[in-house]
């Protein structure tokens, strides 16, 4: 499809910069199969959500992967073979070898040494072991396993979305605010911003009405930033990243498709994990990197609905919920958000989705 069919304008001040506060008490658009578009809050998903649902999060946890060095070759005068530059980690190969995309990655060659500086003094030493396109590198750091991930943790910036970085500093509030409140299994180069909404007193009345919560993991790689540059969907390259549903909770979730119960995924990342899980047709367990991209045309086979934030013209994550609700529908529920005043992206607010059950 071309990519130009998902392009839209989008006023530059319906761009969040912070979250709203109370969590739930962002605008949520609720967009049902057909007829009407409503209003409402997130505090509001224990009156639409339905008892037997099953609310499915992504329990990753942001690391600080945004890094700041200089590239250093040995054998050349004082002062040359510096060079300054940024490196966003976006998924982990091993104990010691990390993807990541290097900014300006020209200035980066198969076997450079880079040094990572953090603010309190502390450093971090990598070798670049292969270039990539686009800028992604593999980068082999001299410490591995939990050693590296402490040191990442003092060196390393946390991975605001480039539509806020490039507006504000990111601050302690952003330590808070870009972290799930169930986040637990470290990796993530990007917050599933979907479940920022959520607090423990909405978790209590959701599960007061009947609906029960399961949870997968995807580690949100910074590939899902990138602009699509192609013309043409079929000639954009999805960048991996890695998902896990054990055992027992794909089970649960596929026993709950067998009895008629909805799937509702919350975020585009749950939802991606779930459907890599499904090609079989049923929810399996999996432990895997994915790159499943999804376009206008797919045919789903895990979710039923779908929460999730607003997002960037032409972006895959805007054509994902464009296959599932319909490029048309998604269209006028986004035209409708921009007039109405909705927040967008990562700390913006929110919709609903529901896909119609016959097609599922």
């Amino acid at each position: 499809m071309r990519v130009d069919l998902f392009d839209f304008d989008l006023p530059e001040e319906r761009i969040a910069l912070r979250p709203a506060l109370p969590r739930e008490s962002a605008r949520l658009l609720h967009v049902p199969p057909e007829g009407a578009l409503e209003d409402r809050h997130v505090g509001d998903l224990p009156s639409i959500l339905r008892a037997g649902d099953v609310l499915v999060f992504n329990d990753t946890k942001v690391i600080p992967a945004r890094l700041n060095g200089e590239r250093r070759r040995e054998g050349l005068p004082e002062g040359q073979g510096v060079a300054q530059i940024e490196a966003t980690l976006h998924m982990r190969l091993d104990a010691g070898r990390w993807k990541a995309f290097l900014r300006p990655a020209k200035r980066v060659s198969e076997g450079d040494r880079i040094i990572f500086h953090g603010e309190n003094g502390s450093t971090l030493a990598a070798n670049v072991e292969e270039r990539g396109e686009g800028g992604e590198t593999t980068l082999r750091f001299e410490c591995s396993g939990p050693d590296l991930d402490a040191a990442i943790a003092l060196v390393g910036h946390l991975p605001l979305p480039p539509y806020i970085a490039s507006k504000r500093p990111e601050d302690e509030q952003d330590r808070a605010d870009y972290q799930t409140i169930y986040a637990r299994h470290e990796g993530a180069v990007a917050a599933p911003t979907a479940g920022l909404h959520f607090t423990p007193a909405l978790f209590e009345a959701i599960r007061a009405t009947g609906v029960t919560f399961e949870y997968v993991t995807l580690h949100v790689g910074a590939g899902t930033f990138l602009p699509v540059k192609a013309d043409d969907t079929s000639a954009h390259k999805m960048h991996q990243e890695f998902g896990t549903i054990d055992p027992e909770t794909a089970a649960r979730l596929a026993a709950a498709r067998d009895e008629g119960r909805r799937i509702v995924a919350v975020g585009t990342t749950s939802l991606r994990v779930l459907e890599s899980a499904a090609a079989s047709g049923r929810i399996e367990p999996f432990h895997a990197a994915t790159d499943i991209f999804i376009t206008p045309g797919y045919r789903f086979r895990a979710v039923d609905a779908l929460l999730t934030n607003f997002h960037l013209p032409r972006s895959t994550l805007f054509m994902l919920v464009s296959a599932f609700s319909g490029l048309q529908r998604m269209q006028d529920a986004y035209a409708h958000a921009i007039e109405t005043g909705y927040r967008f992206y990562s700390y913006g607010d929110a919709c609903l989705l529901e896909r119609p059950k016959a097609e599922t």
